[in-house]
Parts: structure tokens; C-alpha cells; sequence
């Protein structure tokens, strides 16, 4: 009898403490994803004809296929927005940040080429191969390319944190918003984001710093 008592304590703790636990990180999910919408919420631009003009966009890599081997949207989205922004003279030149990490893979020089395709001249490209991740791109962008005012190009929830980076870095940033893609292609991506912004901030807190910074690169006219 007292097992048995004994072992229905310890379940309602296991059931409480796992209950606590869950509301816990709801909770940090909302306030991280509140504090990033709402600082960004000023900088973000839908409209072309509205958006400020910068020297450089900066645009954020991803890959060109999916894995089933299908084109990538967000890629497509991404590429259209940055001509739209450079042909309207909203930007002069593009920094492409992305990975390039593996043999095979190569987000910069594939968003390069498909720039070029589309009449952006390539001595208006630079390429940062060390964008690992939005952290690395954002101060990559002020420390190596010498950056303190950008126009960030990706989709709205990227664009968001992008710009609470920057604004955490000493970098004035504005965004411009691709077209987004369907909400269920979309879905894992947005509930991936949701964790990224909790990480995010503990890599503030803790003041995480780029995989690679290296030597600075002069962006010319």
C-alpha cells in the first residue's frame, strides 16, 4: 500500500514538473517572438515605392533546391525581391551571405548566377561564404564587408530577427519582404523559426560571435 502511494506522489510530480516545464517554454517562445516582431515592426517594408534606399542589400542565402529536388521558393522569392529593390535603385550593390560549407553546396554562388541572369552586373555582387547563420551574416556584414547601414533581403519572419540582430550589433537596418510561400510548404520553416528566436537570444546573452571574421572587404561603387 505505501508503494503504491508512494508511487502516485512521485507520478503527480512527474506530471507536474513535466506540466510547469511545458508552460515554461511556451512562455518563452511568445515573449522571444513578441520582443522580435515588435522591435522589428518599424523597419519592415512590403512596398518597393516606400522602402528607403541603401548602399548594399544584404541578402540571405538558402539554399536553391529542396531536398526532393524541387525548387526552393524562398530562394526564387528572394532573388526576385533583390531585383525588384536594385532595378527600382532602392540598392547600389548586394552582399549574397550564406553557407558554403560542404563540397557541392554552395548558396552564394548559386543566388550570384541567378542574379546575374536576371541583369544585376557582377561587379554590383559580393559573395560572403562564412553566413552560417543569421548571426554570422548580419555582423559579418558590418566587420568584413564594412556595412553599418543595410537593407536585409529574406522573408518576413527572416527578415525580423535579422533586424533585431542589427539592431543588437550597432548596425541601422531595415528589411525588405519576398513574397513568403504557401502556409503549409511554409509551416515546419515558421515553427523552426519560433526555436531560432529563443536561440537567438541566448546567443546574445552569452555574446556569441561569428564562426569567421577574416580580412575586411572593400565594397566599391
Amino acid at each position: 500500500m505505501k508503494k503504491l502511494i508512494k508511487s502516485s506522489k512521485w507520478a503527480r510530480r512527474i506530471k507536474w514538473s513535466i506540466l510547469t516545464g511545458t508552460i515554461l517554454i511556451f512562455a518563452v517562445i511568445v515573449c522571444a517572438n513578441y520582443a522580435v516582431r515588435h522591435t522589428a515592426k518599424a523597419f519592415i517594408y512590403q512596398n518597393i515605392d516606400s522602402i528607403p534606399q541603401n548602399k548594399a542589400g544584404l541578402l540571405l542565402g538558402t539554399s536553391k533546391l529542396l531536398r526532393s529536388g524541387l525548387p526552393n521558393q524562398y530562394f526564387q522569392n528572394r532573388i526576385q525581391a533583390t531585383v525588384d529593390l536594385y532595378k527600382a535603385g532602392k540598392i547600389e550593390v548586394v552582399v549574397i551571405s550564406g553557407d558554403n560549407s560542404r563540397k557541392g553546396y554552395n548558396e552564394p554562388e548559386d543566388m550570384k548566377s541567378e542574379l546575374m541572369l536576371r541583369g544585376i552586373p557582377e561587379d554590383k555582387i559580393y559573395l560572403d561564404y562564412a553566413g552560417f547563420r543569421t548571426l554570422d551574416s548580419v555582423v559579418r556584414a558590418k566587420e568584413v564587408f564594412g556595412q553599418s547601414r543595410l537593407t536585409i533581403i529574406s522573408q518576413r519572419f527572416h527578415n525580423e530577427r535579422a533586424i533585431y540582430l542589427a539592431e543588437k550589433n550597432g548596425i541601422n537596418a531595415i528589411g525588405y519582404n519576398a513574397k513568403d510561400v504557401n502556409a503549409y510548404s511554409g509551416l515546419k520553416t515558421n515553427i523552426r523559426e519560433l526555436f531560432a528566436r529563443v536561440k537567438m537570444f541566448i546567443d546574445l546573452a552569452i555574446n556569441k560571435q561569428p564562426h569567421f571574421l577574416g580580412d575586411k572587404i572593400i565594397i566599391g561603387k
